[in-house]
Parts: structure tokens; sequence; C-alpha cells
């Protein structure tokens, strides 16, 4: 196999980027970006809604489209977690059962007044241009209500749902409520603008980016309807021409949890682009960082297009350990959920370790060993974090099997999910849904956030040694959790828990 040697001195220098797609855009993002298929599919807008596990790459892509969009000259509009507030709208917003109002259809009508008149803002920037391209109403509608507003876009959109609200809610007569709903809900005061704007369409291309819809995620009735709403307007402003597009991102478990659309999935499922990433995407990714980094210390950039990504992988850390004997990306990849930010994470945090102690590349394997506590410390916080509106108080659930073993026969685990929900196992925080969970929900729910590993039954051979593949929620869509009979700790948790790797005694 092609070899790769990189210099000791590239080690002061070598950057596998940041975990925050948004700061990695300015270090050279673009250049290391792996161009999935997944990515392929939403680039050419055939998909305009994106799910994906946190950390999974969904505000990447976004980050990497606009980029592109941008240099090819279209109007880019991006929202950001900044423009908008679950809190905020709760309390601006009386409760759907106040007047029976329907929020969903409320928020949707509201999304679609927002981004059409964003849209309208942008491409009115140029008025001249826009008259002659035969958009003289919309630059004079933004003239008179929109040029002076000091509205920001959360601002405009309660606004719209005020107006929504004060007719649902208000003291007037059926028959006027009636027409001025239908008038709201219609989009009246744009909706013949609509014409003109696909006009100017057809010159002008825009796109709308709204990531990071988990921001400050409470599961409220407002936040379901947000997002919701959204939803169902981006669909429909897709439809009105080729050189507007709408793009959504969502965490796929908070998609999951929102009923409105859960039912209207059928709708939009060929919409949707779930982010799935394997070892050998993961590799690519890293290895081309490396190549990046390589590069920008002068290594001839034909040559480094020439070294496999396994070899860029080796040139950086030792290839095997003696101890676990097993491969250093397999031992890194094994202590992921397969998601682009906890394997920058991890190769960041070997880096940070080795610099001042390892004299070259590659680095030995006890670099890695050495920045797994911390590592494993990190991501154990993160993912309580993650879900922490789902599952309040999951850390302290993850902390009751602290110097505990590794594996669970299915019985012993059931005991002690038994006395964590029973309160026997005191926990912080987790009232709220831990006292209602039966064993094998608490189960369920540790093996979907990734805490848990399962066997799946019929391997009689890993049965008998115990050694046999345990797979997660990231491997596999589909196991019979209920007909597994042994379950393991994720490695990714396993240094921050003190739980003592089978391999280590193996081989001591």
């Amino acid at each position: 196999m092609t070899r790769l040697a990189l210099s000791p001195r590239i080690l002061d220098h070598l950057d596998f980027g940041t975990p925050s797609a948004e700061r990695d855009i300015g270090r050279g993002l673009e250049k290391c970006f792996v161009e999935s298929a997944a990515y392929q599919r939403v680039h050419s807008g055939a998909k305009t809604i994106v799910l994906g596990n946190r950390g999974a790459g969904k505000s990447a892509i976004f980050q990497v489209i606009a980029k592109r969009e941008r240099i090819a000259g279209s109007n880019v509009i991006e929202l950001s977690p900044d423009d908008y507030s679950y809190e905020l709208l709760s309390s601006a917003l009386a409760a759907e059962r106040a007047g029976s109002w329907a929020k969903h259809g409320a928020y949707a009508a509201a999304w679609k007044y927002l981004i059409y008149v964003l849209v309208m803002k942008e491409i009115a920037r140029k008025g001249m241009r826009l008259t002659k391209n035969g958009g003289a109403d919309i630059h004079r509608y933004i003239r008179d209500n929109h040029a002076t507003s000091q509205l920001g876009s959360i601002s405009l959109l309660i606004s719209y749902l005020k107006r929504l609200e004060g007719i649902k809610i208000g003291p007037l007569e059926a028959g006027v409520r009636t027409r001025e709903l239908d008038r709201l809900y219609k989009l009246e005061e744009i909706h013949n603008l609509l014409p003109s704007l696909r006009n100017v369409l057809e010159r002008r291309r825009v796109v709308v980016f709204v990531d990071e819809l988990d921001r400050g995620w409470d599961s409220s009735e407002d936040a379901q309807a947000f997002v919701s709403g959204l939803f169902q307007a981006c669909v429909s402003i897709n439809g009105l021409h080729r050189n507007l597009r709408v793009y959504v991102s969502l965490r796929q478990e908070l998609y999951d949890d929102i009923p409105a659309l859960y039912e209207d999935a059928q709708k939009h499922r060929d919409l949707l682009e779930r982010i799935h990433w394997s070892e050998e995407s993961l590799l690519e990714l890293i290895a081309k960082r490396i190549r990046y980094s390589a590069q920008e210390r002068g290594y001839d950039s034909e040559m480094l297009r020439r070294i496999p990504d396994r070899a860029c992988w080796s040139a950086v850390f030792a290839g095997d350990s003696d101890r676990f004997g097993e491969s250093s990306f397999g031992y890194m990849m094994e202590r992921t959920l397969y998601r682009p930010r906890e394997i920058i994470q991890f190769c960041t945090e070997v880096l940070e370790t080795a610099r001042g102690r390892a004299s070259g590349l590659p680095l030995p394997f006890a670099s890695i060993t050495r920045a797994e506590h911390g590592y494993s410390a990190e991501r154990a916080k993160d993912i309580a974090a993650e879900y922490r509106y789902q599952y309040p108080g999951l850390m302290s659930v993850f902390d009751v099997f602290r110097g505990r073993s590794h594996t669970f026969a299915r019985d012993d685990l059931e005991l002690l999910c038994l006395a964590l929900a029973t309160g026997e196992i005191p926990t912080r925080n987790s009232h709220s849904w831990l006292t209602y969970c039966e064993p094998d929900a608490l189960i369920e729910i540790l093996w979907q956030v990734g805490f848990l590993t399962a066997q799946p039954i019929g391997d009689e051979v890993a049965h008998r040694t115990g050694n046999g593949a345990f797979f997660g929620a990231h491997q596999v869509q589909h196991l019979n959790l209920a007909a597994v009979q042994r379950f393991q700790v994720h490695p990714m948790f396993r240094a921050y828990l003190g739980l003592e790797d089978p391999a280590s005694r193996i081989h001591s």
C-alpha cells in the first residue's frame, strides 16, 4: 500500500477542524468536505428537508451549499437560532385551547408570509433592476410596508400570528371572523404579488436555509406547531418556482416526536434526506482534512490525492495496538456513534494531548488512550444535554452504571432498570419520565440515545463466548430489542464511567 510520511513539524499545524460547521466554513471546510450522495441530493434541490442526529453534518451541508450559491450569484437567506425562540413564542401567544385556534395551520400561514416577505425584501434591494424585471409592485410593497420596519424575523412571524390569534379568540362576529381568517390564511396581503415574484425568479435565484431548529427545543405546543407549520410552508413555497428553494434541517428524534409531522409523513417523504455515515465515509472525512493540512504546509497536492485514505490515517495515528490487538482507526470509530462531530473531536483531543509529548508522527497508540477519558466525559455530557428535554436528568442515569461491568445479561439489566424506575437507586431531576418507565422501555431509551449496544439473538458463538458483535441504534435501523439477551454499555462512555475494557483483562 502507498505510504505517506509526514514531517514532525506538521504536528503543530495539523488541524481536523472544529465541531461547528459555522466556524469551520472559514477554515477550509469546503475544501475538505465529503460530497456524499446525500449532499448531492440536497444540493440539486431533490431533497429539501434534512434529518439527522446532532453532529451528523446537517449544518455543514447547508454551509457549503450556501457558500456555493453565493459564488454562483444567488441570493442567500440564512435564518439562525438567534432568529427564533420557543420560549418567546410560548410567552407571546395564547394556548391553542383558548378559542380552539388551530396553531399548526396558523404557523404554516405565518411562515409562508415571513419567508415570502424576506425573499421579496432580498430581491428588492436593487430596486431599479427589479423594476426592469417586472417586479415594480414588489418594490412598492416592500417600500410601503417593510422599508422602515425594524422587526426581526421572529418578531415578523409573531406579528402575523398575533393577527390570526386576535381574530380566532377575539370578539368579532362569526361572519366577519370567517372572512378575516380566510384573508389571512390565504395571504391576501401578498398573494397578488406572487405572479410578479415568479417573473423575477426567472432571472434571479433565491435560497433560504432554516437550520438548528433543535436549539432551545422545549417540546411545547408552540415549538411543535412552529416546526410542523414550517415544514408545510416549505413544501408550499418550493412549489412556486424552481429558482426559489427553502431548506430545513431538524434532528431525527424531534421529527419523530411531532405528531403533526408524523401524520403528514406520506405527503413529504420524498423530500426527506436522512443523514447517515459509515466507517468508510468518516475515514474519508478525516483523510481529506489530513491532506488539506499537509497541503497547507507545502506537500504536493497531486501526490496527496494519490494517497489512499487509510494511508493518510496511518501517517498520523499508529496503525495497530499490541495491547488491544486492533487498529487505531477501529478503536476510535468504536467509540463514536458514527457522527462527524465525534471523530473530529476525538482526533483533536488526541492531537492536543500528544503535543509536547510526541516527538513525531505517527502518534503512538498511547496518545489515543491518554485522550480517551476527556473525550468520553465530554461525549457523555453532550449526549445527556442533547436529550435534556425528552429525558431530563439522563446524566444521573448514566452515572448509575459507574464501576459496574459493562456487559449485562437481560435479567440483570432489567433489575437495574426497575431499581432506577422505582427510585430504589436515586437519580436527579429524572422524575418526570423515569418514574413511568417499565424496564423494557428504559432499555429501549438507553439503546436509542446510544448508551447501550445490543447483541442480536441467534449468534450462538457470540452467546457462548460473550465476545460477539454488539450493535447500537446508529448501526442498525431495526432490531428486536425484546428478544435481545445481552447488552453492553457503548465503548464511548466506558472511560468516563470507569468501566474496564475486556481486552485489557485478556492482554494484561
